[in-house]
C-alpha cells in the first residue's frame, strides 16, 4: 500500500510494513523532551510509579518558558529537573540556551524522517524538516522516557498544493497566517497537513519551521514539508551523520487535497483574541501600538532577525513604544552579536533578551497590561496569552515597521515621522483647591488584642510578603500571603483573626521598600506590630499607611505567652498585659505619627 509521508515515519517508528488512518501503533520515540514547564511533573509521574529513564542518551531537558529564573515556581522546576538530571545522566539545555523544539533541530537530535515528543504543544514544529514531532502531557512524556514509545492513532492526512509565485513582501508568517483565513481553527482538525508545490520548494529552512509553527493553531496533527536539499544538507551537518530520507509515495491517499493560488496571498494580521481571525494587514493599518514583540518560535530565527535589523537600521522606535526582541536559540543570539544586529536593534531603542519562549510563554519579556495595544510575532493571541492586553500576530516585518511608525504599517509605508501618543488636555476643576486641614477620624489610641509571638530578629520583607507576589496590588488579596516564607509560621494567614497584634523582635521589616509587607497585615486585620526596632524604610511604611507600629527596645524582661491579650496606649507608649497586669514602657507615637494615624494615612492629610 502507499503511504504518505507521517504514515511512512510512523511504520518505520512502529515495525510494521504500512499503517492506516485511525490505526493506533505504538511508535519509538527517537527523542524524548520534557521543558521548565512541565519537567517537574514528568518526574514525579517516574517517581510515584517507580519508573526509570529507558535511554537517557535520547532524554532532554530544555529550559525555555522561564530561561531568565525569574519566576520562583519556575526556578524551583528547575532545579528539580537540574538534580534528576545528574542522578540519571541527562543532558539539560540550560537557562541561557533557547526554544527546545528549536535545539532539537539545531543539535542534532531531530532530522528527517525522525520522531519527538516534548511538553511543548508546538513540537509538531518539527514537521519543517520532515520529521514527526508531537505536544504531549506530563504523563505520555513520563511513559515515553521509561518506555521509549508511547501509542499514537495514526490521522488521516491531507495535501496542500502552493502553486503560483508568492508576491513581493508577503512573507512565510503571511503565508500560514492566509493558510488559516482559508481553514480556520477546526477544518483540519485532527489531520496531518502535507505541503506540496512551486511555492513550497521555494521555502527555506526558516520560512519552513515558522509555517509548521502554527499547525497547532490551525487545529492540526502536524504541518509536514517534504525536506528539501537544504534541510537535508542543514540536518546532515547538525546530526554529524547521514540518514535515509523518507518521501511519501506518488501514489499515497489523502482524504482531501486543496489547491491554492499563493499569488492571491497578502500581507496579513491575526485580529486580538483568535489566530485564525485574520485580515488584511491594510485593514488594520494605522492602529496606534503601545509596544512590539519580536520572537517566540515562530518567528525567532536568523532570517527574521536580519529582516528587522534591515528595517531598523539607522531608525528609532517610536516614542512611548516598547520593543522587545528575542532570539530563539543562544546560537542564533551569538550570530546577531558576531553580525552587528544587536547594536542595531540597542541603537533603535529595542529591549534584547536572552533566547527562549519569551512572551509566548509567560515566563519572559513580552507580557502586556491591561489595555495595552501589542503587534506580536507570535503564534497565539488568545486572551491573557502574552498578557491583559490587545495582541495582534503579523509578521516581523510588519512589527518592526509599526514599531517605528508607532502604529500598525507595513515596510514600505513607514511615515518620516512617527505616530506620538496624545497629550490629554488638562481637565479645570470649577473647584478652588481648599486650604482646610482633613477631619480627624477619631481613632482610638488604646489598642487591644490577641498576640502572636515571633521571637525572631531581622524578619526581612520577603518573609512577610515574597516578592513574587508583588504584582498583587488590591489590599484585599494579600492577606492570604502573609509570612507564608516565614519559617514555622507559614499558615499564620489561616490563623490569625482580626484585631491580633503582633510582638517580634530587631529590625523587623528589613529589606526591600515594597509597601504590601504593610498592607498585607491591615488585609488581614492586625491592629499593631510591637517590636524591638524596626527597618527604616518598613518604619517610614507602616506610619505612612497609618499602620500602628510600637516600638518597645527591650522586650526580654516581658512575660508574654502567646495567645495573651495586651493593652497598648498609643499616646503614653504603655503596654499592659492583661493576664498578669503586668506593664512595660514603649516608645509612644511622635506627634507626626499620631496626626498620621488620626487621619487615616499620610495621603488623606495631601
Amino acid at each position: 500500500m502507499a503511504m504518505t509521508l507521517l504514515e511512512k515515519i510512523l511504520a518505520v517508528h512502529s515495525g510494521s510494513e504500512e499503517v492506516h488512518p485511525g490505526e493506533i501503533v505504538d511508535i519509538f520515540i527517537d527523542c524524548r523532551a520534557a521543558r521548565d514547564f512541565g519537567g517537574a511533573n514528568v518526574i514525579k509521574n517516574l517517581k510515584d510509579f517507580g519508573l526509570s529513564v529507558e535511554d537517557p542518551s535520547r532524554t532532554l531537558f530544555t529550559f525555555d518558558c522561564n530561561p531568565t529564573g525569574s519566576d520562583q515556581k519556575y526556578a524551583v522546576n528547575q532545579h528539580l529537573c537540574r538534580l534528576f538530571a545528574r542522578e540519571n545522566g541527562i543532558k539539560v539545555y540550560d537557562i541561557d540556551s533557547g526554544i527546545g523544539t528549536h535545539l532539537l533541530i539545531e543539535e542534532g537530535y531531530v532530522f528527517p524522517g525522525t520522531t519527538a515528543v516534548s511538553t511543548d504543544s508546538h513540537a509538531n514544529i518539527l514537521g519543517a524538516v520532515g520529521a514527526f514531532g508531537q505536544g504531549m502531557g506530563d504523563m505520555d512524556i513520563a511513559a515515553a522516557w521509561a518506555n521509549g514509545k508511547v501509542w499514537f492513532k495514526v490521522p488521516p492526512s491531507v495535501r496542500i498544493n502552493l502553486e503560483g509565485k508568492i508576491p513581493h513582501g508577503v512573507s512565510a508568517k503571511d503565508i500560514i497566517l492566509n493558510l488559516l483565513k482559508i481553514f480556520g481553527a477546526n477544518s483540519l482538525l485532527g489531520y496531518s497537513i502535507e505541503m506540496y508545490g512551486e511555492a513550497v520548494d521555494l521555502l527555506r529552512l526558516d520560512d519552513r519551521i515558522t509555517i509548521s509553527s502554527m499547525a497547532t493553531e490551525m487545529g492540526a496533527i502536524i504541518i509536514l514539508f517534504p525536506p528539501s536539499t537544504e534541510v537535508i544538507e542543514y540536518c546532515t551537518l547538525h546530526a554529524g551523520k547521514k540518514f535515509d530520507v523518507l518521501y511519501a509515495d506518488k501514489n499515497a491517499h489523502y482524504e482531501k487535497i486543496f489547491d491554492i493560488n499563493s499569488s492571491e496571498f497578502r500581507q496579513m494580521v491575526s485580529l486580538p483574541g483568535e489566530p485564525h481571525n485574520t485580515v488584511n494587514v491594510d485593514t488594520v493599518a494605522g492602529m496606534k501600538i503601545d509596544s512590539a514583540f519580536i520572537g517566540s518560535c515562530t518567528n525567532g530565527r536568523m532570517s527574521d532577525m536580519l529582516k528587522v535589523a534591515s528595517i531598523l537600521k539607522n531608525r528609532k522606535v517610536a516614542p512611548g513604544v516598547v520593543l522587545k526582541i528575542v532570539p530563539a536559540t543562544d546560537e542564533i543570539w551569538k550570530q546577531c552579536l558576531e553580525q552587528g544586529l544587536i547594536e542595531i536593534f540597542k541603537s533603535a531603542g529595542a529591549l534584547v533578551s536572552n533566547a527562549g519562549c519569551a512572551g509566548c510563554a509567560a515566563g519572559q519579556v513580552g507580557q502586556n497590561g491591561p489595555g495595552e495595544i501589542t503587534v506580536s510575532t507570535g503564534n497565539r493571541n488568545f486572551p491573557g496569552k502574552q498578557g491583559k492586553g490587545s495582541v495582534y500576530l503579523t509578521s516581523p516585518e510588519v512589527v518592526a515597521a509599526s514599531a517605528i511608525a508607532g502604529y500598525i504599517t507595513t515596510p514600505e509605508s513607514i511615515p518620516d515621522k512617527p505616530a506620538l501618543f496624545k497629550i490629554p488636555e488638562k481637565i479645570s476643576s470649577s473647584k478652588e483647591k481648599s486650604n482646610a486641614k482633613p477631619a480627624a477620624l477619631n481613632k482610638s489610641d488604646v489598642i487591644e488584642g490577641r498576640i502572636w509571638l515571633i521571637k525572631k530578629d531581622n524578619i526581612d520583607t520577603d518573609m512577610i510578603f515574597h516578592n513574587k507576589y508583588l504584582s498583587i496590588t488590591d489590599i484585599k488579596e494579600m492577606g492570604q500571603y502573609t509570612f507564608d516564607n516565614l519559617n514555622g509560621f507559614e499558615d499564620f494567614s489561616k490563623k490569625a483573626k482580626p484585631g491580633d497584634i503582633i510582638i517580634s523582635g530587631k529590625n523587623f521589616g528589613c529589606g526591600s521598600s515594597r509597601q504590601q509587607a504593610v498592607d498585607c497585615f491591615s488585609s488581614l486585620g492586625i491592629t499593631a506590630i510591637v517590636a524591638e526596632s524596626f527597618g527604616a524604610i518598613y518604619e517610614r511604611n507602616a506610619i505612612n499607611a497609618a499602620f500602628p507600629i510600637v516600638t518597645c527596645p527591650d522586650l526580654s524582661g516581658m512575660d508574654l505567652s502567646d495567645g495573651d491579650i495586651i493593652r497598648i496606649s498609643l499616646k503614653t507608649g504603655t503596654i499592659e498585659n492583661m493576664r498578669n497586669n503586668q506593664t512595660f514602657s514603649a516608645e509612644p507615637f511622635s506627634e507626626v505619627q499620631y496626626t498620621v494615624y488620626q487621619n487615616g494615612g499620610l495621603l488623606s492629610l495631601v
